[in-house]
């Protein structure tokens, strides 16, 4: 982060825009079969006020001819390890679905390493404590490509076109593999608040399951759920973002025992 120029952040983190100095900053993780491009409309809604960065995950758009990741542990470390230890600036972490498993384990190395998280916005995603069986990373494209389009959360187009898939299914795939493989690190629970949002209709995750986030942190809690499916995140854009601001400019200001 403020190391702009290391290797390691110019492959992981993108930046969109240029933000006002001092700005809070927000860290992004994305979804699976997700890519760093999803939280431009983000960056451009918050900026100059609030600093988005967006994680670019092995596998895809110009990281495309490297391997993906087999787990969501060596996600969360190649993330870890893009972020300037040197830089105190306080770091909020919003991850959606595989984004917020990412994001749990990225906030256990930060605690580890004196750097706890200001915030975790959880998205989309039960909470590590709720296991399920599940296995579409073992089926064939067909069946992956299903559940894709189940999730509504790709552009329908792209998933017609042959090239396209050849290009983005073996990042899906692993990206799957490591979500549905996930075994949370063992550790005491987390001291940062902790603020989970979820769609009222997601297949994927009821509000109940999305309240189970509050068993892993000692630190405030909230949960809010909007409209919505897998992605309410992108209908829900303007009230999400207030949601994210609002906590933000709280947490700036000191107040930090009710986000």
């Amino acid at each position: 982060m403020a190391d702009r120029s290391s290797a390691a952040h110019q492959l992981w983190l993108r930046g969109f825009h240029q933000p006002t100095p001092g700005a809070p900053r927000l860290l992004c993780l994305p979804h699976a079969g997700g890519s760093a491009s999803f939280y431009f409309p983000v960056s451009k809604a918050l900026s100059p006020a609030v600093e988005v960065l967006a994680v670019q995950y092995p596998g895809r758009q110009d990281r495309r001819q490297e391997p993906p990741a087999e787990s969501v542990q060596e996600l969360a470390q190649g993330v870890f390890r893009a972020l300037d230890e040197r830089d105190d600036t306080p770091l909020a972490l919003f991850g959606h679905s595989m984004g917020a498993m990412v994001g749990f384990e990225l906030a256990r190395l930060l605690e580890d390493a004196g750097r706890p998280p200001a915030v975790f916005f959880v998205s989309g995603r039960r909470g590590p404590s709720v296991q399920r069986f599940e296995n579409v990373h073992e089926g064939d494209d067909a069946r992956l490509i299903e559940e894709v389009t189940k999730l509504d959360g790709t552009d329908a187009a792209l998933l017609q076109d042959e090239e396209l898939l050849r290009m983005i299914l073996p990042a899906l795939r692993a990206d799957y593999r490591a979500v549905e493989t996930y075994q949370p690190t063992a550790g005491p629970r987390l001291k940062s608040p902790f603020v989970a949002l979820t769609g009222d209709a997601d297949p994927r995750v009821t509000p109940d399951e999305a309240r189970t986030w509050s068993q892993e942190t000692d630190g405030p809690f909230e949960l809010h759920v909007y409209p919505g499916a897998h992605f309410y995140l992108v209908a829900q854009q303007q009230a999400v973002l207030a949601r994210i601001e609002a906590t933000l400019q709280r947490l700036a200001s000191g107040t930090r025992a009710a986000v």
